[in-house]
């Protein structure tokens, strides 16, 4: 039985059954809630379906934010990618696009999977559909990976925080980075141990991360910071790969990213009042939306 309040024990665990972390949370998964692995796994399909669609929706020409800030930035991304100039080369570059996709379609009310909140929704889909179409990965190892980034989530919501109005953008960029480095890994056939490096890799690269949208609107600067934060992933999940270690243990690094939220200013946690949103064009920006 795994309690998702230590990744260190769900990660020695899966080592000890010789599985994965996306196993054992099926598996708890259907203990916890009683329902069958059937039902759970139609459910993560439904959920990957949003998100592809989410992904092509977004894509599109012609979209913008109900405010108007946003628009066709995707599409921006993606034909320049498709020219072949890309500096990214074309699977960062679709993580990228990716990325601002789905959060294109949430700022203008479309549908998307909360993952694991609405201002960090491009994240996860991003790195997973670009990681099927660049690496032949199928849609049951996307499933895992979910699953996987399901388990990591739940710690460090149990341990920390998810929302910005409470810990900052690392909590919510911040996680989302660290799901999908954690899901990244496992699908690209790291241990249970790599994933939980992964994690911490992710976490650390955005500890302090302040969450200060311009006018109270879950654009500017969430939009980037998910294109941002899902190339963080990547990287993440590369080092873990590679076997490069984090020096401070990922539980640890979790238990300094719940102090820091609480150490951070009100006026830095959601509320409009600090960062970039109180710069003389986001102050323009607010006024103009009264």
């Amino acid at each position: 039985m795994i309690t998702f309040t230590n990744i260190q024990a769900i990660t020695e665990l899966a080592e000890q059954e010789n599985t994965t972390i996306s196993a054992l949370t099926l598996q708890q998964t259907i203990e916890d809630t009683e329902r069958s692995k059937e039902d759970i796994l139609e459910q993560m399909h439904k959920n990957l379906a949003v998100m592809k669609e989410s992904i092509q929706e977004g894509c599109e020409q012609g979209i913008s934010s109900v405010s108007g800030l946003i628009g066709d930035w995707s599409h921006k991304v993606k034909s320049r990618v498709n020219s072949g100039n890309s500096l990214c080369g074309g699977f960062v570059g679709e993580v990228i696009y990716n990325a601002l996709a789905v959060m294109q379609v949430n700022t203008c009310m479309g549908r998307i999977v909360a993952a694991p909140t609405a201002g960090s929704c491009g994240i996860l889909p991003a790195c997973l559909i670009a990681m099927q179409n660049h690496h032949n990965i199928t849609d049951e190892q996307i499933i895992n990976g979910l699953l996987t980034a399901s388990a990591i989530g739940m710690v460090i919501a149990n341990n920390a925080t998810l929302s910005g109005a409470e810990g900052g953008c690392q909590a919510e960029c911040g996680s989302a980075a660290a799901m999908a480095a954690a899901a990244i890994t496992e699908i690209m056939g790291g241990t249970p141990t790599m994933c939980g490096i992964a994690t911490a890799q992710a976490l650390k690269a955005v500890m302090g991360l302040v969450c200060d949208p311009v006018a109270g609107l879950v654009e500017e600067p969430c939009v980037i910071r998910n294109a941002t934060s899902a190339t963080i992933a990547v990287t993440s999940a590369e080092l873990a790969l590679s076997g490069v270690p984090s020096i401070i243990p990922v539980d640890e690094v979790i238990k300094a990213m719940a102090k820091v939220g609480k150490q951070m200013p009100t006026s830095l946690k959601e509320t409009a009042d600090g960062g970039i949103a109180q710069t003389s064009t986001g102050r323009k920006i607010a006024k103009d939306f009264r």
